[in-house]
């Protein structure tokens, strides 16, 4: 069995989790319709925080015991998760959640960069020209200028920074640091946000169906976490950031198919310059794999 890169692998994980929060997020769309979201958000999160402590107990990673360092990257990585989350969700209050989305694909550009200025990781123009096609490609999605765009956008901005934060705290952190017990200290973290914004609005009753969709948006979100963190850890930054933009794709395939959202041409090319910019990293990881006949871990 032909052994993969460290790339290869960190750009699937990325996907998977991508693939994960995307999937989450219709979920707690979808309960939004009975639930209010800090309700939704605090409930899901107990259910999180409940499989996510089994899972580290069962694989020996409930570890507290951490170096001081660890343990300053871990609370740096929560508050960027709550920064995120609070951005995220005062611009989804106030913005088509379309626009929200798009706005987030910028991510991979943000991290990319973040880290070859502050990580030391190199950036071929190869990769920052595909990054930033993609990014083109969000703006065709974006369509800045349009009716929706509005000040709250800049709260989706907020959102990237802080997401971007929490990403490269975890690349800092040793690998000693088991991923799930990172996944369950976001977890708490975000219950926690999500306790606080419950005590300011009125709860609802909960109906089979909205037990049922909160019980998906958990599990999904539980290998969100997990999948996230471990992306970050594997390849490079640069490389494997510009696989979230699947994330967007799967939004266009789960609208079109659950909720009857068609997007609008614009829409359609940017998504198409998206999938070219991540098709492109993948075959120039390969043959730069060919070119310097390198064993997969050691491709950089």
């Amino acid at each position: 069995m032909a052994v993969i890169s460290d790339n290869i692998r960190g750009a699937s994980l990325m996907v998977g989790a991508m693939t994960a929060y995307t999937v989450n997020d219709a979920f707690m769309k979808a309960a939004s319709d009975e639930i209010p979201l800090f309700q939704a958000v605090f409930f899901r999160g107990i259910g999180a925080i409940i499989c996510l402590t089994l899972m580290c107990r069962y694989l020996n990673q409930l570890h507290f015991n951490l170096p001081r360092r660890d343990w300053g990257l871990i609370l740096l990585r929560t508050a960027g998760e709550l920064g995120g989350t609070y951005f995220f969700l005062t611009a989804l209050f106030n913005m088509p959640i379309a626009n929200v989305a798009a706005i987030l694909q910028a991510l991979p550009l943000a991290v990319a960069l973040a880290a070859t200025l502050f990580l030391g990781e190199a950036l071929g123009w190869r990769r920052f020209a595909a990054i930033a096609i993609g990014f083109v490609g969000v703006v065709f999605i974006i369509q800045p200028g349009g009716a929706d765009f509005s000040a709250y956008s800049f709260y989706a901005l907020a959102a990237v920074v802080c997401i971007t934060l929490r990403d490269l705290a975890v690349r800092r952190m040793s690998v000693k640091v088991p991923a799930v017990f990172i996944a369950l200290i976001a977890a708490i973290g975000v219950t926690g946000l999500g306790a606080i914004g419950s005590l300011f609005i009125t709860w609802n009753s909960f109906s089979t169906t909205s037990v049922a969709q909160l019980g998906g948006a958990t599990v999904f979100l539980i290998f969100g976490y997990v999948f996230s963190v471990s992306a970050m850890r594997s390849g490079e930054i640069s490389f494997v950031a510009p696989f979230r933009y699947t994330g967007l794709l799967v939004a266009l395939i789960l609208g079109m198919l659950v909720f009857d959202e068609w997007p609008n041409v614009l829409t359609l090319i940017g998504a198409t310059i998206v999938v070219a910019t991540g098709l492109f990293t993948l075959w120039r990881e390969r043959q730069l794999r060919i070119r310097h006949n390198l064993a997969p871990d050691r491709i950089r």
